[in-house]
This record gives structure tokens, C-alpha cells and sequence, in this order.
């Protein structure tokens, strides 16, 4: 082969090569629109949320609002529940992470539908919180009982101890005069 025909060949592939540079880019590009269009819808839900957080007595640290602009942008309503968009990204998929994996808890294209059921979610999650609470406080109470039941305990085997200890001294110093005074 001559130096003409490499160089022919060559250019084709150099020609293919910057064509698939050129729809790489432009697929990215398509990319970022579709993301910057998630961030967006998620930004109108997020704004729609703000009267149930606003709600949310400040006291309360369950809840943690915020989109995350990662590859696959997010709303994170807590710790463990996000909104996410669909694959058509128009479509937007409320999960919550359990032990068990994943968990759709709510699927739609309107923001109204997601605002109830992530409302329910924040209802269900305080009343939770709630009932923990509730159930420290009595276990407390048990276990204050519990101490207070043990410390009588040991004061009664405290007395216990001191009378048999009395009792053992008094007997040694009941021989110890016998043994003097029979001498």
C-alpha cells in the first residue's frame, strides 16, 4: 500500500472518530437539559412543601429538606425519603430506603398528589416520634423503679449484715469474758 491509500483509509476513521465526539457532546448536552429539567419540577414541589414544613414545630430535628444536585437530583424530605423523577422525568417517584430496600410510597405527574402523600408521610413519622418518646418516658419510669426497688434491697441485706455482725461480736465477747472470768 502507498502512503495515499493509509492516509485515505486513516481519514475516515479520524472523520468517524470527530462525529462520535460531536453526538457525545451534544448527548451530553441533552443530559444536562433533562437534569436541569428535574432540578426544576423539583424546585416547584419543593416550594409547594413549604407551608407543611413551615407547620413542623422548630423543635422538631426529623426532617431535613433539601434537593441534592448530584447525577440524579433529589429531594430529600428526610433521611430517608427522597422524590426523585421517573425515567421520562416528568413523572415524579417518592421512595423511602428500608431495610428490606426501596419502597415506592407515592407515584405522579401532578405536584398536589405528591404533596398528600408526602403529608401523610410527615404525619406518620410524628406520630412515630411520638410514641417513641412516649415509650422512653415509661421505660424510664420502670427502670426508676427498678433502682429504687434495688436500692431497698440493699439497704435490707445492709441491716441484715450489720445485725449478724453485731450478733457474731457480741457472742466472741460473750466467750471472750467467759473464758476470762473462769480462770
Amino acid at each position: 500500500m502507498s502512503e495515499t491509500d493509509k492516509s485515505s483509509e486513516a481519514r475516515p476513521l479520524r472523520d468517524a472518530v470527530r462525529e462520535a465526539r460531536i453526538d457525545a457532546a451534544e448527548r451530553s448536552g441533552v443530559v444536562v437539559d433533562l437534569r436541569d429539567a428535574a432540578l426544576a419540577r423539583l424546585d416547584l414541589l419543593n416550594d409547594a412543601l413549604d407551608p407543611l414544613f413551615q407547620e413542623i414545630p422548630s423543635s422538631i430535628d426529623l426532617f431535613d429538606r433539601g434537593i441534592s444536585r448530584g447525577d440524579t437530583p433529589r429531594l430529600w424530605v428526610d433521611a430517608v425519603a427522597h422524590v426523585e423523577m421517573g425515567r421520562d422525568k416528568r413523572v415524579y417517584r417518592f421512595v423511602q430506603d428500608t431495610r428490606f430496600g426501596r419502597t415506592v410510597i407515592a407515584e405522579s405527574y401532578e405536584i398536589p398528589h405528591l404533596v398528600d402523600a408526602i403529608t401523610h408521610y410527615v404525619a406518620r413519622r410524628l406520630v412515630e416520634r411520638e410514641r417513641a418518646l412516649a415509650d422512653d418516658v415509661s421505660s424510664n419510669q420502670i427502670v426508676a423503679r427498678r433502682a429504687a426497688e434495688l436500692d431497698r434491697r440493699s439497704r435490707r441485706w445492709g441491716v441484715f449484715r450489720a445485725f449478724v455482725l453485731g450478733l457474731i461480736v457480741g457472742v466472741g465477747a460473750l466467750v471472750t469474758l467467759a473464758l476470762i472470768n473462769a480462770r
